[in-house]
């Protein structure tokens, strides 16, 4: 099969297991075996030497054990150490290449974060942080030519990294703290959602003080049998929130299945995520950091914006994609403006101080701390939020393509769109967009604003909308769907049926 057809941006994903009609499996064997093998060489032709060191672990999918074996078949014949940390998350293996006493070369993680459990795939990190598209294509390339070699000496071992790992997350709370144990008297659960999150409670909750009577889904299952393993999923947010409130606990904590993400749930059973954690997270730094940058994705809401400003800080909306709010940090940073987070609505958190890893884990410890330092003041950590905006109503619509070339389809649309709005009085157009058409509304047609953009890789115009009153929603929907209607290869299902 042709290897690149499992690359999706900067990560390698695919079907791995039976189990979905009209599904066939092709991350398969021999692929993930290429795969590994063309990391490996690209990496000694990267690091100019053969013996090079390699850290793996897997969440908890069904195919990580089969995914796994063919890893170390590949890096048995290459000729390479591979240390295997078992269950860990995807934040994790990438600190295994700079964790003392670890500090592997490189290092493969087998995760498909929140896909459906037929699907897996594979992350690839070095110690200057997860690879680029590019950089895929090029390990592809060289995994299609079989420009790697056979060598000799390769080897597996066993490693608990997950300990370690776990450990730098409580130490961090222990020295923002000043106490050993400084979530006594604090109850806080965690949803791990059947994947690797589980760790948190055992090694960095319980080891704080906390009591977390009331957790749930620790346990790893990749067949996901109780929700989808993402923090944005409503069911996933809803069963965190009953959990909070029937624990009675003060904090609520959602993890998705490798942990890259998060979501907060206060102790009414209010969910923090999306625009209130992005407004929470940025409150701490803003606090830590005044007048710092906050690089967020572009369908956050004006509330959001007005919010940051509020506190000091600089709002810069940029391209949904969590690689892309990533680099665009690092990128103002080395032009001198301090950036101290990129941050998605989905719960991508990469925050400076973290070598600008989105680990969500290491999010929900920057609240932890926080919480942990009001409630010694009697304050609640929450309260730091109490003045967001948020829209009355909202709304997000997935329109297909149906056109064969979509991308250009897609595009065209974008451009003949964003003219349209410049010559409409009743559209203004957003000056910090970045991606696809944003533009607001006033308040005699629907208070609010709509971003019309191109999914990232699907043939699929996301769009979101937002109001800040009561029926003026329907009034921006109208009004947008005056301005696509005659596109004929755009699915308008969804808008009509809303409007209707």
């Amino acid at each position: 099969m042709e290897l690149a057809k499992l690359q999706n941006g900067s990560d390698i994903r695919g079907v791995a297991s039976e189990g979905i009609a009209g599904q066939a499996v092709n991350l398969t064997d021999d692929a993930v075996f290429q795969l590994t093998a063309g990391f490996i060489c690209w990496l000694q032709k990267r690091l100019g030497k053969e013996k090079v060191s390699i850290g793996v672990g897997r969440d908890s999918r069904i195919s990580g054990p089969r995914i796994l074996e063919n890893v170390k078949r590949a890096a048995e014949y290459c000729g390479v150490h591979l240390y295997d940390t078992g269950l860990a998350s995807t934040p994790a293996m990438f600190m295994s290449t700079i964790t003392d006493g670890f500090s592997y070369d490189g290092s493969i993680m087998i995760t498909a974060s929140h896909l459906p459990f037929n699907r897996n795939g594979l992350k690839f990190f070095v110690k200057e942080g997860g690879l680029e598209s590019s950089d895929i294509k090029e390990l592809i390339a060289l995994a299609e030519e079989k420009a790697y070699q056979k060598g000799e000496g390769g080897s597996v071992e066993q490693v608990d990294f997950m300990t370690v790992y776990a450990k730098i997350l409580a130490d961090k709370i222990r020295q923002g703290t000043g106490k050993d144990k400084p979530l006594q008297g604090m109850k806080i659960i965690v949803d791990a959602g059947n994947g690797a999150g589980g760790f948190y409670v055992e090694k960095v909750l319980k080891p704080l003080g906390a009591d977390t009577e009331g957790s749930q889904f620790l346990d790893p299952d990749g067949t996901f049998p109780n929700h989808i393993p993402n923090p944005e999923d409503k069911e996933a947010a809803d069963s965190i929130s009953r959990a909070v409130l029937a624990a009675k606990a003060d904090l609520g904590i959602i993890f998705d299945t490798d942990v890259d993400r998060a979501g907060a749930v206060d102790s009414e059973g209010r969910i923090i995520n999306r625009n209130r954690l992005i407004a929470l997270i940025s409150a701490i730094l803003l606090e830590e950091h005044p007048g710092t940058t906050i690089v967020t994705d572009s369908t956050t809401s004006s509330g959001l914006a007005k919010f940051i400003k509020k506190h000091g800080g600089v709002h810069h909306r940029f391209k949904r994609g969590y690689k892309n709010v990533i680099n665009e940090s690092i990128r103002l940073n080395k032009e001198g403006q301090d950036t101290q987070i990129g941050i998605e609505t989905s719960g991508h958190a990469a925050l400076k101080e973290n070598y600008f890893l989105d680990d969500g884990a290491y999010l929900v410890t920057k609240i932890i701390i926080k919480m942990a330092q009001m409630a010694a003041k009697g304050e609640n950590v929450f309260d730091l939020i109490a003045d967001l905006e948020e829209p009355k109503e909202a709304v997000e619509f997935r329109l297909s393509i149906k056109a064969e070339d979509f991308k250009a389809y897609g595009t065209k649309l974008i451009e003949e769109l964003k003219q349209k709005a410049a010559e409409d009085s009743k559209l203004i157009p957003a000056e910090d967009n970045h991606e696809g058409v944003r533009v607001s509304l006033g308040k005699q047609d629907g208070n609010g604003w709509f971003l019309v953009r191109m999914s990232l890789h699907d043939p699929i115009i996301p769009i979101n909308a937002e109001s800040d009153e009561e029926g003026g929603l329907k009034k921006i929907v109208q009004e947008l769907y005056q301005l696509i209607r005659s596109y004929d290869q755009l699915d308008l299902s969804p808008i009509e049926a809303y409007l209707n």
